[in-house]
């Protein structure tokens, strides 16, 4: 985990290529102090980072990120307001290329779409 404490994983379901996994984020975590302070807010960059862990986790094998497309923000994930967060992830393979579509949510809200690209390393 490069970011460690930051969240836990609760449960990881899967089903073929498709994976649900629920996740607690840890509220008291330093990251969140500087993210903003008084109004903490998960950052994105480790939002990806946990969507590529997941991944990791899921595939058994070490990746990079290759290439990120449809980036899409859609509301704030405060940790103190929404400790529990569930990412969807649907995975495929195919010729050392690990693609994934991630929708993360909270309640009824989705927070991220995301679709990424990922290289095995060698």
């Amino acid at each position: 985990m490069l970011i460690e404490g930051l969240y836990t994983v609760q449960s990881l379901e899967q089903k073929e290529q498709e994976v649900n996994a629920k996740v607690k984020l840890h509220k008291e975590h330093n990251v969140f102090k500087g993210h903003f302070p008084g109004n903490p807010i998960m950052p994105g960059v480790c939002m990806i980072q946990m969507i590529k862990e997941l991944t990791e986790k899921i595939t058994g094998k070490a990746l990079f990120l290759s290439v990120a497309t449809n980036v899409k923000f859609m509301a704030k994930i405060n940790p103190e307001e929404n400790e529990l967060i569930d990412l969807n992830l649907k995975i495929s393979e195919e010729n050392g290329i690990i693609k994934v579509k991630n929708v993360t949510s909270y309640d009824q809200t989705i927070a991220l779409k995301l679709s990424t690209t990922f290289k095995i390393a060698h």
